[in-house]
């Protein structure tokens, strides 16, 4: 146990070591593993511009970031609007300097089956699920590209991978988003020294399931929760292991699921 303590110990310690100083954004902080993140971040030493439309607990996770002696810097996002993509990352480059790190993690999950045509809930997703992970990287991928450095961190999903009954839209946007990740990776990487992370959880006990308004999916949302999900902190914790990897390691994809999911 004290040999275990020792190296997980260690591996935080390294892990502070490569993100001292580093500018990360993470977009919709506001909640699951979005604010997770921005304190696991925060907690190695990074600066964190944390984003969302929900200001107020933008606000708290700010000051729960400075309590604990780490730099926040929150600001009203809605990732499907273009331009205040554009202005909230200028916004970070002129406060801090740059941007080292973007985690696009905010996302929909509405599932519902394709039968019952709940279009408008398609569109949001769209817009945000894919939408918004264009116009954050497009906002960045300039200026890490100038600097010759940078890591973007897609938040995907096992249903990046996997399709499933009344997740059509829903995979398409995540199977959308780890294909762009590989893209980036080809195009930026060996090019311009910008890596390219695709985080792939499966269940996870975030606020995601609340946008489902398919009742006929209640039962199937209650099981997968009664069969165990991970915590928001387990992904921050994966996002951390990629984002401090040494300058040389490129991290392309990580899927992340609970002992008890089959799919």
């Amino acid at each position: 146990m004290e040999q275990a303590d020792g190296a997980a110990a260690g591996g935080k310690a390294r892990d502070q070591a490569e993100l001292e100083g580093k500018v990360a954004v993470v977009t919709g902080a506001s909640s699951g593993i979005g604010r997770a993140t921005a304190l696991e971040l925060a907690r190695c030493g990074a600066r964190v511009a944390i984003c969302a439309r929900r200001t107020d607990r933008l606000d708290a996770l700010a000051a729960e970031i400075g309590g604990a002696g780490g730099l926040a810097h929150a600001g009203y996002l809605d990732v499907t609007q273009r331009e205040q993509c554009a202005s909230f990352m200028a916004g970070v480059v002129e406060k801090w300097g740059g941007i080292d790190i973007l985690v696009n993690n905010a996302g929909l999950m509405p599932l519902s089956f394709f039968k019952n045509l709940k279009v408008d809930e398609w569109d949001r997703m769209v817009d945000v699920n894919i939408k918004g992970v264009l116009y954050c990287t497009a906002a960045v991928i300039g200026h890490m590209a100038e600097k010759g450095s940078g890591h973007i961190v897609n938040v995907s999903s096992v249903a990046g991978r996997i399709v499933f009954p009344s997740g059509s839209v829903y995979c398409a946007t995540k199977h959308a988003v780890t294909a762009l990740s590989e893209g980036l990776r080809q195009e930026f990487s060996a090019r311009a020294g910008i890596r390219v992370t695709s985080i792939e959880p499966g269940a996870v006990d975030t606020e995601l399931s609340s946008t489902i308004t398919d009742e006929s999916l209640s039962g199937f949302v209650d099981s997968i929760k009664k069969a165990g999900v991970l915590a928001a902190e387990d992904i921050a914790r994966t996002v951390r292991f990629a984002v401090a990897s040494p300058a040389h390691v490129n991290v392309n994809e990580i899927l992340v699921r609970p002992v008890s999911q089959e799919r």
